[in-house]
Parts: C-alpha cells; structure tokens; sequence
C-alpha cells in the first residue's frame, strides 16, 4: 500500500462520495488550485499527483477521484484498493448525499480493515445558509467509527490544504506503525530461531555427556 524509498513516501487517496458533492472540485482546488463553476461528471475515475515535505519527509499522493453515479459504484474496489487513505465527501445541503457516505464507511471497512485512514468531509460551506446536514450529527457520526470530520468549500478554498496535510500526517503515522510491528515481528522471530539452535547445541552435548556416562569403563 505504500512504499518508502530514500525517505520518499508514496500514499495512495480515493475520494468517494455521491454525484455532484465536489469530488472533482476539491482534488483540482487542491493540486492545481482551479475551480470550475459548472458541475463536471467523472466518468469512473482519474487520478491526479502532489508532492509535498512533511515535517522533512518527502511525500508523493495519488488521489483519485472516483465517478459518483450509481452505475459506477460497482467500480469502487477496483480504484480504492491498496489505499492509504479515503477522503468520503458529502453536500452539507444533501442529506442523501450524507447517508451515502455511511455506506462507503462500511464497505471500506469490511474490505480493508484498519489498513486505511478515512476522513469525511462535509463540502460546500459557502451554502452554509443551506445546510440540511448537522454539524453535530456528522461529527458524532465520524467520531462513533473512527474518522476526523472536515468543513472545506472547494469554491472558497477553504479547509481543502488543511484536510489533505492532517490526512497525510494519519498516513505517515499509520506507516510508521506498520513497520515497527514488522521489524518487532522479525525481531521476534530471530530470537526465537537463535534459541532453537542453541538448545539443539545444548542438547547435543547433554546427549554426548550421557555416552560418555553410560559407555564408559566401570570402576
């Protein structure tokens, strides 16, 4: 899911989320700081790159926004798959678009586990005087399975740099989890090959004193 090379950390990021939240809004806000007034459908999925230093650590992100239509959910695992994290975007002003999100909570859950850091982000807030969706229920709701809750509006470009840095931080962090649990599972695992040879070792000399013991002269 991630691979560390000279200090570079390459993340893989899938956005999720019904037609017309601003999928497509937010990721290009983000790596190339445009916006584009006329809603742009996502035919199943494209993916764009950012590079950026974390606390001197070089970080490479794939994110790829995904097609929101119905008849592209079925694409889902192929494009969310061996990521490190999910950006699950919903419309403060859809409450569809929020039960939604829901469903791609328990889906990623299911299929990968802790492995994945998911964020939910209600877009949007420059409608904030047509809000349906409550503040205090989105986050209740992202608290109750784990994730950070986010307020950005692609349009204002608000909240979209801050989201993106706090979602690669989870990541570096879960990394760096992983590979002391590996480094502590192949540490375990050379001690205990070390101790099988040495009471091989010690058994076999046990078992040439015990010759010697019972073959040798009598006195």
């Amino acid at each position: 899911m991630t691979a560390s090379t000279s200090g570079n950390h390459n993340f893989k990021i899938v956005l999720l989320g019904e037609g017309a939240v601003g999928k497509t809004s937010i990721v290009l806000r983000y790596v190339e700081d445009k916006f584009n007034d006329k809603h742009l459908s996502t035919l199943q999925a494209s993916f764009l790159n950012k590079k950026l230093n974390v606390g001197g650590k070089r970080v490479n992100l794939a994110i790829w926004d995904t097609a929101g239509q119905e008849k592209f959910h079925a694409l889902g695992p192929i494009y969310y798959r061996m990521s490190n994290g999910a950006v699950l975007v919903y419309d403060i002003t859809d409450e569809d678009s929020f039960q939604k999100v829901k469903n791609w909570v328990k889906e990623l859950k299911k299929m990968l586990g802790q492995d994945i850091c998911i964020v939910i982000v209600g877009n949007k807030t420059d409608l904030e005087k047509d809000r349906i969706v409550p503040l205090e229920l989105a986050e209740q709701y992202a608290k109750q399975v784990g994730a950070k809750h986010y307020l950005v509006s692609a349009k204002l470009n608000r909240g979209i740099e801050e989201l993106f840095l706090e979602l690669t931080q989870l990541m570096l962090h879960k990394a760096e989890e992983q590979s002391k649990l590996k480094e502590n599972a192949l540490s375990r695992g050379g001690s205990l090959k070390r101790n099988v040879l040495i009471v091989d070792d010690e058994e076999e000399n046990n078992s040439s004193q015990r010759r010697k013991c019972c073959g040798g002269p009598s006195h």
